[in-house]
C-alpha cells in the first residue's frame, strides 16, 4: 500500500478542468516550487552564455564566418517553437507542468551527451544537431518554467517574481563566459575542444539528476480552471473570448520575437563587436566583457523587480525598452571603450524586458493561460532569425554598422510596452491583476463552493486539504470533491 501510495501521490497526470487550490497559493505555500523551478531558469542561463562563448570558439577552432557561426543560435532557439507549440505544449495541456519540467531536463540531458562525440569529430553541423535537442529540452522547461513562475502565488507580484528567477538566469550568463574565458580560450585548440567536451558531460549528469528531484517533489499544479477563477476573480474579463480574438496575446508574442531576437545578436556578436572596435582586445578579453555585461544583465532584474515593488510593472518595462533604444544607436557608429560601454548599458536594460513581456502579455487569459504561453514562449524563435541577419551585416560592412539590425528589432518590441501604458483595452487588463489580492488574504473554510464555481473556475472544485512540498515523503492525501 505504501509502494501504492508513492506512486499515486506522483502521478504526473492533472486534470484541467478541475479547480485547486494552487490558484490562491500564498506566498509561504509557493516559496518551495519557485526556489526549485528557479534553479531551471539559472540552467538555462548557462547554456544561453555558453552558447555565445561558443560562437566565437568556433570561429576561432573550426575556421567558419560570422553568419555560419549563427547556426548555433538558429538551431537552439529555431527549436522552441518545436517545444512550446508542439510536444512541451501537449504535455503540458494533457498531463502538467511537472511533466514538461521532466521531459524538458531529459531532453537537455540528452542533447549534452550527444554532443561530446561530434566535437570529438570536430563536426560542426552534429554540434549544431545536438544544440537544437538542447534547445528542444530547453523550450521545453522555458514553456513549462516561465507560465509557472508568473502564476505560483499571488497574482498581484507576477512580474516581480518572474524578474526575480529570471534574475538568476541572469546570474547563468554571467558564469559561462567567465568559464568560457579560461577553459576555451586559453589553451591550444584541441585541448580547447576537449574540455568543451567534460562541460557538456557535467551538464548533463546534473541535468539528469534534477530530473530526478522534480519526479520524487511534490510541488502545486495549477489547472486551467484555476487561472479561469483567478481571471473572474480579477475582472479581467478576456478569458471569454475565443483564444483567436486573444489579440493582446499575439502582440506580446510579436514583441518577444523582436526583443528576444535583438538580444541574442546582440550578445551573439558581443566578442566580435569589442575586439574589432577597441584595440589591444582579445577574444579572451572579449569573454570576461561579455562576462561584465551580463553581470550588468542580471543586476538590471534585481533592481527592475525591486522597482516594481513601487512602480507599476509596466512603466518599469516601458522605461527600460525606451532605453534599449536609446543606448544601441549610438553603438552603431562609436567605437571604442565608448562603444563598449553603449553595449554594457543595453544589456543592462534588457534585463526585464523578457520575463515582463511574459508576464504580461498572460494578463486575463484564464483558462486560455497554457496555450497563450506557449505563444508567447514561441515568440524566442526571433533568437533564430535575427543573429543570421547580423552576421551578414557583420561579414559585409563590420560588425559596428551591423548593430543597426537589433536597434530595428527592438522598436518593433516597442509598439507593446507603449500599448501596456497608452492603450486603454492593454492597460486596463494589466492594472485588473495588479491591484488583486487572490493569494494575500485568508479564504474562510466556510465559503461557499457553489459561488466559487459560478466564477468560471470550471466544472468541478478540487479542495485539496494542503499543499505538500516535501521530497520523497508519503502522508495520506486529504481530498474532498464536490460536483457543482
Amino acid at each position: 500500500m505504501a509502494t501504492s501510495g508513492f506512486w499515486k501521490r506522483r502521478s504526473l497526470r492533472v486534470p484541467d478542468n478541475q479547480r485547486t487550490k494552487a490558484a490562491e497559493l500564498t506566498l509561504r505555500d509557493s516559496l518551495y516550487p519557485i526556489s526549485l523551478v528557479t534553479i531551471l531558469f539559472f540552467l538555462w542561463g548557462f547554456s544561453y552564455g555558453l552558447l555565445d562563448t561558443l560562437n566565437k570558439h568556433f570561429q576561432n577552432t573550426l575556421g567558419i564566418t560570422k553568419t555560419r557561426s549563427s547556426g548555433l543560435q538558429a538551431a537552439y532557439f529555431g527549436a522552441y517553437p518545436l517545444a512550446s507549440l508542439g510536444h512541451a505544449a501537449w504535455l503540458l495541456r494533457h498531463y502538467g507542468y511537472r511533466a514538461v519540467f521532466i521531459w524538458g531536463l531529459f531532453l537537455y540531458g540528452l542533447g549534452a551527451l550527444l554532443a561530446i562525440p561530434s566535437i570529438i569529430h570536430h563536426s560542426f553541423a552534429g554540434f549544431c544537431v545536438c544544440i537544437f535537442i538542447i534547445g528542444n529540452g530547453l523550450g521545453s522547461l522555458e514553456t513549462a518554467a516561465n507560465p509557472y513562475i508568473t502564476v505560483c502565488g499571488p497574482p498581484k507580484f507576477s512580474e516581480i517574481r518572474i524578474n526575480v528567477a529570471q534574475a538568476f538566469n541572469g546570474i547563468g550568463t554571467v558564469v559561462a563566459p567567465v568559464l568560457g574565458s579560461y577553459v576555451f580560450f586559453n589553451f591550444d585548440d584541441q585541448t580547447a575542444l576537449r574540455n568543451v567536451q567534460w562541460v557538456y558531460l557535467a551538464i548533463a549528469c546534473f541535468v539528469f539528476l534534477l530530473a530526478g528531484v522534480f519526479f520524487l517533489s511534490v510541488i502545486p499544479e495549477i489547472t486551467d480552471a484555476d487561472m479561469a477563477f483567478q481571471a473572474a476573480e480579477t475582472h479581467a474579463g478576456a478569458d471569454d473570448r475565443p483564444f483567436r480574438t486573444q489579440y493582446r496575446l499575439f502582440h506580446a508574442a510579436f514583441a518577444q520575437f523582436c526583443y528576444t531576437g535583438a538580444q541574442v545578436a546582440i550578445a551573439g556578436y558581443f566578442i566580435n563587436y569589442v575586439t574589432e572596435t577597441r584595440a589591444n582586445t582579445d577574444s579572451s578579453l572579449g569573454s570576461k566583457f561579455l562576462a561584465g555585461s551580463q553581470a550588468g544583465f542580471a543586476i538590471g532584474r534585481f533592481g527592475g523587480a525591486a522597482m516594481m515593488h513601487f512602480i507599476k510593472p509596466r512603466k518599469v518595462f516601458g522605461l527600460f525598452m525606451t532605453m534599449c533604444i536609446v543606448f544601441s544607436a549610438p553603438a552603431i557608429t562609436q567605437r571604442g571603450n565608448t562603444g563598449l560601454s553603449m553595449l554594457f548599458v543595453v544589456m543592462l536594460f534588457e534585463s526585464i524586458c523578457f520575463p515582463t513581456i511574459m508576464a504580461l502579455g498572460m494578463r486575463g487569459l484564464g483558462r486560455h493561460t497554457k496555450r497563450g504561453s506557449g505563444w508567447i514562449v514561441a515568440g524566442v524563435l526571433g533568437g533564430a532569425c535575427v543573429p543570421p541577419l547580423m552576421g551578414a551585416a557583420a561579414d559585409a560592412r563590420g560588425t559596428g554598422f551591423s548593430m543597426i539590425v537589433p536597434l530595428c528589432f527592438f522598436v518593433a518590441a516597442w509598439t507593446y510596452a507603449l500599448a501596456v501604458n497608452f492603450a486603454p483595452p492593454y492597460r486596463r487588463v494589466v492594472d485588473a491583476f495588479s491591484t488583486t489580492d487572490v493569494g494575500l488574504r485568508e479564504r474562510q473554510d466556510g465559503d461557499d463552493v457553489e459561488n466559487e464555481g459560478g466564477k468560471g473556475a470550471g466544472a468541478e472544485i478540487s479542495g485539496v486539504g494542503s499543499v505538500d512540498h516535501g521530497v520523497g515523503e508519503d502522508k495520506p492525501e486529504v481530498v474532498n470533491s464536490e460536483k457543482v
